[in-house]
């Protein structure tokens, strides 16, 4: 049961992030932008994890160009499908990227360093809906869920005020996001 209202929220947040016009998505995203950069884990972190977004989804390119130009290390995760983990690759430029199974950019690994998920100091969470304890409904993979059970660093996550509801239905698995940047100021959760 739980599992069909989860599929029922995220197509209702992809259709709220499909509809939202362009002029608007844009303003949207300068704010946001300035939120992850004045946060105290973004300012902190040496090493940052980012997925590289696509299609409806908050675009991360300018965050990964902000990293690189105020001397961070970039990280970006390669999907197992089969085994539902992630691994995160060191991204220098983008000629290292590939399109791979539903048509995502991942780090080629040949062409990358891998990067433990100690050395990582700050990791920015995607995600469709949000609640106020930083739950999530992301694409369904689980692979976020995975990789933070035993991730300690700051995580955060930018939405819009209209990706947040008041409750999501959380499983024993489901990790909370420590921080929610949205265009009107930031959330913290009080999660670890």
């Amino acid at each position: 049961m739980m599992s069909e209202d989860k599929q029922e929220l995220r197509k209702s947040a992809i259709g709220l992030l499909k509809g939202m016009p362009d002029d608007e998505k844009d303003q949207i995203s300068e704010q946001l932008y300035q939120q992850v950069y004045a946060s105290d884990a973004w300012q902190a972190a040496k090493v940052v994890g980012l997925t590289v977004s696509q299609g409806m989804e908050w675009d991360t390119w300018p965050l990964i160009h902000q990293a690189w130009n105020s001397g961070k290390i970039v990280c970006v995760p390669k999907c197992d499908p089969k085994t539902k983990r992630m691994t995160f690759y060191q991204l220098d430029h983008f000629d290292q990227l590939e399109r791979v199974y539903f048509n995502l950019l991942e780090p080629k690994p040949t062409e990358t360093m891998s990067v433990s998920k100690e050395d990582m100091n700050a990791l920015v969470v995607p995600g469709l809906l949000f609640d106020k304890r930083g739950y999530r409904i992301g694409f369904g993979g689980g692979f976020y869920d995975r990789f933070l059970q035993d991730f300690n660093q700051p995580t955060l996550s930018i939405l819009s005020s209209k990706q947040l509801v008041d409750h999501l239905p959380a499983e024993s698995f489901d990790i909370p996001v420590r921080q929610l940047l949205t265009e009107n100021g930031s959330i913290v959760t009080g999660v670890r």
